[in-house]
């Protein structure tokens, strides 16, 4: 499995009021000060201005997808700080470094072994290198300390589909819809690649056209449940005869697609 840019994890790169605010301190004066007009009396003074700190400057850059300058920002830092190391780790995953994103990581966790998002994002990292019983074990440890998070739940679920565990994976994807019907289409943080075989996919399409007829959303469901068919993983008289995909019959989407599989 491959990393996927769309899975950042929140927080970890600064927004665009920031970006803005660290770009437009770079571009000052080699002086670092910054010329005012008082009101009062129309006079010009001069207004130091601190540069931009080595995390500030990587957090633009990050934000800019400037991958290796903003390593290279964060390890001008003296004290390397639990986020520092995790923001590292991103930018390294980011270039498909996995060795150096998973030393950045456990670098992380060694000062703050309690972080969820770093144990997600280590759990990433061995999914990635098919490590997957490490991977599952970062996600457990993760959801001891966040039961809640959705972008855990589904890495974690991904991963069972990528091991045809499907119905546990089935059962995880159910939990992160509940937590957040919106997540699959999050752009939140690093998150396992969805997988890379046609059955692999397939499987997962499927039980995802599941856990949508579960959470009412029967649209989304078919769109699923034509992607499993034409990755060969089931059939429109398997979908016919699974009671779970009663409730779309009815629904014009799922109509269209039966009468189009039955045509071919």
């Amino acid at each position: 499995m491959s990393f996927d840019e769309s899975r950042w994890l929140p927080a970890t790169v600064v927004s665009a009021a920031v970006l803005i605010a660290s770009l437009t301190m770079a571009a000052q004066s080699s002086t670092g000060e910054q010329a005012s007009t008082e009101p009062a009396t129309g006079t010009v003074t001069v207004i130091p201005t601190p540069p931009p700190s080595p995390e500030g400057l990587g957090d633009a850059l990050m934000a800019h997808r400037r991958y290796q300058a903003a390593i290279e920002a964060y390890k001008r830092e003296r004290a390397k700080s639990a986020a520092i190391w995790n923001k590292m780790g991103i930018a390294y995953q980011m270039l498909l470094n996995l060795p150096d994103a998973k030393r950045c990581y456990e670098e992380s966790l060694k000062l703050d072994s309690k972080n969820a998002n770093v144990l997600n994002n280590l759990g990433t990292v061995y999914d990635s290198m098919k490590n997957y019983k490490s991977a599952v074990k970062m996600y457990h440890k993760a959801l001891k300390l966040d039961p809640k998070s959705s972008l855990v739940l589904k890495n974690l679920g991904t991963d069972l589909l990528a091991q045809r565990q499907y119905k546990k994976g089935w059962e995880v994807y159910k939990e992160a819809l509940a937590v957040d019907p919106q997540i699959f289409d999050r752009s939140t943080g690093p998150r396992v690649e969805n997988p890379a075989s046609p059955q692999e996919r397939g499987a997962m399409n499927y039980y995802m056209a599941k856990s949508c007829v579960r959470a009412g959303y029967n649209e989304r469901a078919v769109e699923y449940l034509r992607m499993a068919i034409d990755e060969g993983f089931t059939s429109v008289k398997k979908v016919a005869a699974d009671q779970e995909f009663a409730g779309l019959r009815g629904v014009p989407a799922f109509e269209q697609l039966i009468s189009e599989q039955k045509a071919q």
